[in-house]
């Protein structure tokens, strides 16, 4: 089976290096908190070139401390895509406030500028933009709109460590930036993980204090806060990783272009674009067709794995029932819901793999 992510080769690849980090830790007695997480905020602050980098225990508490210490609540509206995993919305309900969709760009698949400001209200407090797949979202207009309404703008870079915004990094163009370091991420460990980045350092404060049960001072309680906080191992490995991630990605990018070259002649066949301005990173490869489920299906007769991102839009989820949202309110993400799915992307896969997978693609796409 070639697998969409091949997590085994990897982490065998980084095996012996992260083993001798993991006794080192294992030696120290140190296991929460301590030199490994210092260390790995420090390298994150200044890869992202940002003054505070706040590790979580995972990246749907990123987003949920950063949503609470920007005072987001009850009440409050926060406009976001459609089209995304659903942690985004859930953190925005999981803090007592109401998502509010907005559709996407049909060629990013990114939360689209124009959409958003036909969203706003006198109760909309933020936005969060998410760099689907590893597509940087369109920031300067959206910061434009936010500043426009005094809103703030907190970056889900959960699928998008790496990319670049105009020659800037993703991370460091919203009040704040929530990661995720799930183990399929271009940047994981062997569990769950992730991370906020920001240059505001009162709100820094404050995460620090969320994340550890409301405190920086043991047993003195400033706040109700969580336990949150991404253990030494993690961070280790995480360590090991950021020292390969620009490389992988690269090779992601060089995969991302072979795909295009031969495959751009098939019909019925929408690959993904990349905007002038930005870099992707491709942590998912997702085409669109009227054909998938005969495509998928051939993939899996020849023992390639693929994957629908997204299957269900978030306006369209049950939980969700009681927004009022209907079929054909979004028509763009409704439309990638039942057209786009993922192939193997990631940078271990091999010259004869892809084009093993090429072939199947292009016997199945019907030209």
């Amino acid at each position: 089976m070639i697998n969409l992510v091949d997590l085994q080769r990897q982490f065998h690849f980084m095996k012996d290096e992260i083993l001798l980090e993991l006794e080192k830790v294992i030696d120290s007695g140190n296991y929460i908190l301590g030199s490994k997480v210092e260390e790995l905020e420090k390298k994150i602050s200044e890869k992202l070139n940002v003054s505070d980098a706040i590790t979580v225990a995972n990246g749907t508490d990123a987003l949920v401390l950063t949503l609470e210490g920007l005072g987001i609540e009850k009440g409050d509206e926060v406009i976001t895509t459609p089209f995304s995993f659903f942690a985004t919305a859930e953190a925005v309900s999981r803090v007592g406030a109401t998502p509010v969709f907005a559709d996407v760009d049909p060629v990013t698949f990114n939360i689209n500028p124009m959409e958003i400001e036909k969203r706003i209200t006198p109760a909309t407090k933020a936005i969060i933009p998410v760099h689907l797949f590893g597509q940087p979202a369109d920031m300067e207009e959206i910061n434009g709109i936010a500043k426009k309404h005094n809103l703030v703008v907190i970056e889900d870079a959960c699928q998008a460590f790496g990319s670049t915004y105009q020659g800037k990094p993703i991370g460091s163009l919203g009040d704040a930036a929530c990661f995720s370091f799930f183990p399929t991420k271009n940047l994981g460990t062997l569990g769950d993980g992730g991370a906020i980045t920001t240059s505001n350092r009162k709100l820094a404060e404050t995460l620090r204090k969320l994340r550890t049960h409301g405190t920086t001072k043991k047993y003195h309680h400033d706040k109700i806060g969580y336990n949150s906080r991404l253990d030494e191992i993690h961070a280790a490995i995480l360590l090991v990783n950021l020292n390969e991630i620009d490389g992988w990605n690269s090779k992601r990018r060089e995969w991302a272009e072979r795909y295009r070259k031969y495959l751009s002649n098939v019909s019925h066949l929408d690959l993904p674009m990349e905007a002038n301005d930005r870099t992707h990173i491709y942590h998912l490869f997702c085409i669109g067709s009227d054909k998938r489920e005969k495509m998928m299906d051939a993939l899996k007769a020849a023992d390639i794995q693929s994957g629908i991102y997204y299957p269900l839009c978030l306006h369209l989820q049950e939980v969700y029932k009681h927004l009022n949202y209907s079929v054909g309110d979004f028509p763009v993400a409704e439309s990638l819901q039942n057209r786009l799915f993922a192939i193997p992307m990631h940078p271990f896969l091999t010259e004869a793999e892809q084009d093993y997978i090429i072939s199947i693609l292009l016997q199945s796409g019907g030209n």
